[in-house]
């Protein structure tokens, strides 16, 4: 990793993942003001979708089933908890996202388990690594989680009314 200091890597990562999580809980406090539409579901696990990119960097790669395994908990574990909160709810013929009132302590509470497991995790691999890791059972989360919001927005609403809007 040339000069870059692992310990300062590592503190940059976890303040990084403490603003991301409440730029994530600001936003989501706000699209529950706004309806939800098919391209607002997929807009996040396609931008997050590029940081795939990382792994061109040798230093980041890991064996295949370590980000298997990543996904999967990602997908299984660290998914449930936003999945059980998300509900929708359709005003005016539009559908909306209802306001969780244990959101933030859900994204904080994931946050809180992700930097432990970030901890220990850290103690085996590389500090690209395991960044590489989390980046994967991130995506793994939110692809379950976006998912879940399709199958249940496309119960909720006619086919002819899913075409995208601006």
């Amino acid at each position: 990793m040339g000069n870059i200091n692992p310990s300062l890597l590592h503190v940059g990562s976890t303040v990084g993942a403490i603003f991301m999580a409440l730029m994530v809980i600001f936003i989501r406090l706000k699209a529950s003001a706004r309806p939800v539409t098919i391209r607002k579901i997929w807009i996040p696990p396609l931008g997050m979708s590029t940081g795939f990119a990382m792994f061109v960097v040798p230093e980041v790669r890991f064996p295949w089933w370590w980000a298997v395994t990543a996904f999967l908990v990602g997908w299984f574990i660290f998914a449930y908890p936003l999945i059980r909160t998300t509900k929708f709810e359709e005003r005016e013929g539009l559908v909306y996202a209802q306001r969780s009132k244990s959101f933030a302590f859900i994204l904080l509470g994931l946050l809180l388990i992700r930097t432990l497991l970030h901890e220990f995790i850290n103690q085996y691999v590389s500090v690209p690594q395991s960044g590489g890791l989390f980046f994967i059972l991130a995506f793994g989360m939110i692809l379950h989680w976006r998912v879940f919001m399709y199958r249940h927005y496309t119960q909720m609403v006619p086919a002819k009314a899913q075409l995208p809007q601006s």
